[in-house]
């Protein structure tokens, strides 16, 4: 069973580091498809992901289509706002990919018509001006109830 976790064009550092510490405690390889908005050596990244980068399994796109060629027939949710399944509604194939678009947008409209049933939300508040939570927390809620519904592998 392997979790992992995309992210398409990344723009905060410190959510890119926190999301690589989730990956590297929870074995989850990440991906990030370019462009991103700072250096993958900026040092907000280095320190939001504490020593953990040199455990990381860590893989980068230039762009979507590349992500597309290098991971054929992968299942891929794509975690939105927009979505009407909840991401706990899913039951997570052994190997699934989880990608979260960049802060100020998302991920945009095109990939996600293209792939709506395969669209995720996680619930929250209709609050006007609250429009979604912190990239990296998202992440981690996600990531931890795929690894919920495989019982946990390999975790103590």
């Amino acid at each position: 069973m392997t979790l992992h976790l995309v992210l398409l064009e990344p723009e905060i550092p410190q959510n890119t580091g926190n999301i690589a510490r989730t990956c590297v405690i929870t074995g989850a390889p990440l991906h990030i498809i370019g462009p991103t908005g700072f250096s993958l050596d900026e040092k907000a990244v280095k320190r939001a992901g504490l020593d953990y980068w040199e455990l990381l399994d860590f893989r980068y796109y230039n762009d979507y289509q590349e992500f597309l060629e290098k991971n054929q027939n992968a299942a891929v949710y794509y975690a939105t706002t927009k979505a009407e399944k909840a991401h706990s509604d899913v039951t997570y194939e052994d190997e699934v990919y989880i990608m979260f678009g960049k802060e100020t947008a998302g991920i945009p409209k095109e990939i996600l018509q293209q792939n709506k049933d395969r669209c995720i939300r996680i619930p929250m508040l209709n609050i006007e001006k609250a429009r979604s939570l912190n990239l990296s927390n998202s992440a981690a809620i996600v990531a931890y109830e795929v690894l919920r519904q495989w019982d946990y592998p390999e975790m103590r």
